[in-house]
């Protein structure tokens, strides 16, 4: 295999959630290369390189957070001492419906299992006698509902619940199918219901989210610090959190935080406009919960930041935009409103403008969020083609990034020490 394509890792993620929408693991979307990389031969090899760099070079083990990632097995793989590379206790092994539950499949099954590996069975439409071996070794059935009927997926269920398997409803499209699979005892959810951005269920701005916007378009329009201490004094919660924030530990500073301006000035013009950012995907988040599209808006802001400062070194105002177009990229599905009006009252600068509405396909920022979707899709076609139209962006760059950004992400959802 060339080095070229050893270097080859595209890694997207979809979220898993449990019963109450809590996210609880992620399905890892490992590709071995572009349409415009160098062709891999060997699929064994290309596979193993990819989870090593990713575990071990890139440390998504630790971009996983508290999380486990399912990671897609097809019968090569299985048999590959290769797989010993994979962190046990991080990861879940997705078997492929396209293995053969064959004598040999079995007998290493049960070694990977005996060896500590949790296992899932993938795409499960039916209970196929020959496959009765597998299922029993396996911890979690992932039940592909697409082409099942509601009376199909019942009688589905019916046979898997006496097994006491983990059940997992793959390809949850809607809500309701969610409340079917729920009501049938299903644990975990995957589907684009939860995490494809045009499906997710939003709402319309509240007045607290249009002080949000109004004092995020001052501190884009360079407003005077005068300007924003007075944005910020009808918002009596908004003023409490920014002193808790700032007076805090995680927030560096070392002395106590009195008013709005001191605030303001110690906390900083760009961690001001991140925390306004975030504040406003996070809000209506239940305690304890997390919310999928909050986590997705997140990573893309931060990673189109950390592919800014890769193409433009020292460029703050750059990198301040392109976080700026991967957090409201999403906020469409959040908020169910169109771009066009969300951005309206806002005093962004033309290129943010056109990256977010698509309007000028040369835009750099606007090419950017299109490599960040692509990363979260793993389309590959999409990637590439936009991957040629950068320059100074490297397959090895876009994977740091890609973990980086995922760990940043992470970390907003643990709480404060």
């Amino acid at each position: 295999m060339s080095e070229a394509a050893a270097d080859q890792l595209f890694l997207g993620r979809q979220p898993i959630l449990d019963r109450e929408q809590r996210l609880y693991a992620y399905e890892l979307l490992f590709r071995n290369g572009s349409r415009n990389a160098a062709d891999v031969t060997d699929g064994v090899q290309a596979t193993a390189t990819v989870i090593a760099n990713a575990f071990s070079e890139l440390g998504v083990e630790a971009a996983l957070g508290n999380c486990r990632g399912f990671i897609n097995i097809d019968e090569a793989f299985l048999f590959s001492d290769l797989i010993e590379l994979l962190p046990k206790e991080s990861v879940v092994l997705e078997i492929l419906e396209t293995v053969p539950p064959t004598p040999a499949v079995i007998e290493r099954c049960k070694i990977l299992k005996a060896s500590g590996f949790t296992l899932a069975l993938d795409d499960v439409i039916q209970l196929a006698p020959e496959f009765a071996e597998l299922l029993s070794l396996v911890e979690i059935i992932k039940v592909d509902i697409q082409p099942l009927s509601r009376v199909e997926i019942m009688q589905l269920v019916m046979k898997l619940k006496p097994m006491g398997k983990i059940l997992l409803a793959e390809k949850v499209d809607s809500r309701e199918q969610m409340e079917q699979c729920l009501k049938l005892g299903f644990t975990l959810f995957q589907g684009y219901y939860f995490a494809k951005p045009t499906i997710i269920a939003g709402k319309k701005l509240d007045h607290s989210q249009l002080s949000l916007m109004k004092l995020m378009g001052l501190l884009l329009g360079d407003a005077d610090t005068s300007e924003l201490e007075e944005a910020l004094k009808p918002e009596p919660g908004l003023t409490v959190n920014l002193l808790r924030m700032t007076n805090s530990v995680g927030a560096g500073s070392t002395e106590t935080i009195t008013s709005l301006r001191h605030a303001i000035t110690v906390l900083g013009r760009r961690q001001l406009q991140r925390w306004l950012q975030l504040l406003v995907f996070s809000s209506g988040k239940q305690a304890g919960s997390t919310n999928p599209l909050l986590l997705m808006a997140a990573t893309r802001g931060r990673l189109m930041e950390l592919l800014a400062e890769e193409m433009q070194a020292g460029n703050n105002a750059f990198a301040d935009h392109a976080f700026m177009v991967g957090i409201m990229s999403l906020m469409p599905a959040l908020i169910s409103l169109p771009i066009e009006e969300i951005i309206a009252p806002l005093g962004l600068a033309e290129e943010v403008r056109e990256a977010l509405t698509g309007s000028n396909p040369d835009n750099t920022l606007g090419n950017l969020l299109q490599i960040t979707a692509a990363c979260e899709t793993g389309d590959l076609e999409i990637l590439s083609k936009h991957l040629q139209k950068l320059a100074g962006i490297s397959i090895k760059a876009l994977n740091r990034a890609q973990t980086q950004a995922l760990q940043w992400a992470n970390g907003l959802n643990q709480p404060p020490a």
